[in-house]
């Protein structure tokens, strides 16, 4: 769907604002792809996605590593590089990398490091314990150099991986509200156990309004909102908002200006809406 057939936004973003979550794809002959492929992936270049940006308004950016690319972030970096410092960056690196190369990243605008697990992974009870080591180690070198993890996990996952981020020492964000299935609503196990620690925790819990077709299959993701509201009124400070683009194989069922009208809907109120494009994603990623 081009954004000539999608319309205007449905209301004005303040200046500043941040797309807090996409992805670009270059051409597959100059960026491989990785061996863990989820998705046929899309040319997505950096001007296809600046086009967006402009006519939602969107001014700083953070780009965050697809999958598809595994652990080379080549692709990731030039688009930073083009950008320059309107943009940040969350990459999917070796836990053991080497300190010069955590070093070269941070001077062009890296703040943090993907753990991603297929969101249709099905449930596999104590799966997160093979996590645990590499979660432990990017916590450490994360915290001592002011960077964050940035997790996208099934539902049923972020519920084991709880006890864990309540003990992380680096800030931490939450993509996709946590991916806990909306049609099991604000009630159900483990996303009651989320706003806990958005409300309770030490402060250091973040979570992205991004996704929102990988939770919901309701007509306009209207069961979707009384989570996103739920996850707004526990931490207003800690939210921010992402695209998500190119949605991937979710492409030809969503438009971009559908999802990003949905904020408005979720947040009428526009000084929380500036928290959450504006001020949220300055504090957090240092803009």
């Amino acid at each position: 769907m081009s954004l000539h057939d999608e319309g205007a936004p449905g209301f004005k973003v303040p200046g500043g604002s941040c797309d807090s979550h996409f992805h670009v794809f270059g051409p597959a002959g100059r960026y491989p792809y990785g061996t863990d492929i989820r998705y046929k992936p899309p040319l997505a270049p950096l001007e296809d996605y600046l086009k967006l940006a402009r006519h939602l308004g969107c001014e700083r950016f953070v780009f965050v590593q697809p999958s598809a690319y595994g652990r080379d972030n080549a692709c990731l970096l030039d688009a930073m590089h083009a950008v320059g410092e309107r943009c940040r960056g969350i990459v999917d690196i070796e836990e053991n990398a080497p300190e010069a190369e955590l070093a070269r990243l941070d001077r062009v605008g890296v703040r943090g490091v993907r753990v991603n697990v297929n969101p249709i992974k099905p449930p596999e009870p104590g799966f997160s314990k093979t996590l645990l080591a590499r979660i432990e180690r990017l916590d450490a070198r994360c915290a001592e150099i002011g960077w964050m993890l940035d997790f996208l996990t099934p539902g049923w996952l972020t519920r084991e991986l709880l006890p864990t981020m309540r003990k992380l020492k680096c800030r931490f964000t939450i993509a996709h509200m946590g991916m806990f299935l909306a049609k099991d609503g604000v009630q159900q196990p483990g996303f009651r156990e989320f706003l806990d620690l958005l409300r309770a925790g030490n402060g250091r819990c973040w979570v992205k309004l991004t996704g929102v077709y990988r939770m919901s299959v309701a007509p306009g993701f209207a069961d979707a909102a009384p989570m996103a509201r739920a996850l707004i009124k526990a931490a207003p400070d800690r939210v921010i908002w992402g695209s998500d683009y190119p949605h991937l194989s979710f492409a030809d069922k969503v438009g971009s200006v559908e999802l990003f009208n949905l904020l408005a809907q979720w947040v009428p109120d526009e000084a929380t809406r500036r928290r959450i494009l504006v001020d949220n994603p300055q504090r957090l990623f240092g803009f």
